[in-house]
């Protein structure tokens, strides 16, 4: 098991279930919080590679913020598992971030946080909480001005 995950860390992913058409929100964070989407055209390639996902039938997004140091991504499910969802962006991104910046290594913490939207839940409210991080975490005054967001109800 790797060094930086708690001894308890594979108890939480056991019976990790997820199925095609159920709406998830995957939370993932970049190696060591780098502020790596900082950079405007860093962040474009996430964006790029979350597109891709999409084009490629693997989930439909619903919204989705790509903070300086992590990414908030609300999505329907299509096909296959999260955890396919989440290994193909993390390491598609990882490469086009690592050429663009003749780099090697790690971009992205291992893993990621899921949780399942469920029927009572609100999805245009997660989806508005969710656009809304970079006014909380004080990097615009304006959602307007933040370039890194979408949702389909906009």
């Amino acid at each position: 098991m790797p060094a930086d995950l708690s001894p308890h860390a594979r108890n939480l992913r056991a019976g990790r279930f997820s199925e095609a058409g159920r709406s998830y929100l995957i939370t993932t964070v970049t190696a060591d919080r780098r502020p790596l989407f900082l950079d405007f055209a860093t962040s474009r390639l996430l964006i790029q590679e979350m597109r891709r996902c999409t084009v490629e039938g693997l989930a439909s997004s619903l919204a989705w913020v790509v903070m300086p140091d992590h990414l908030h991504w609300l999505v329907t499910l299509e096909h296959g598992g999260l955890a396919r969802l989440a290994k193909r962006l993390k390491a598609r991104s990882a490469q086009a971030i690592n050429r663009q910046h003749a780099l090697h290594g790690r971009v992205w913490q291992p893993g990621y946080h899921d949780r399942a939207v469920r029927d009572e839940d609100d999805v245009r409210a997660m989806a508005r909480y969710i656009v809304a991080n970079p006014l909380r975490a004080g990097l615009v005054q304006h959602m307007a001005d933040y370039p890194h967001w979408d949702a389909i109800w906009v």
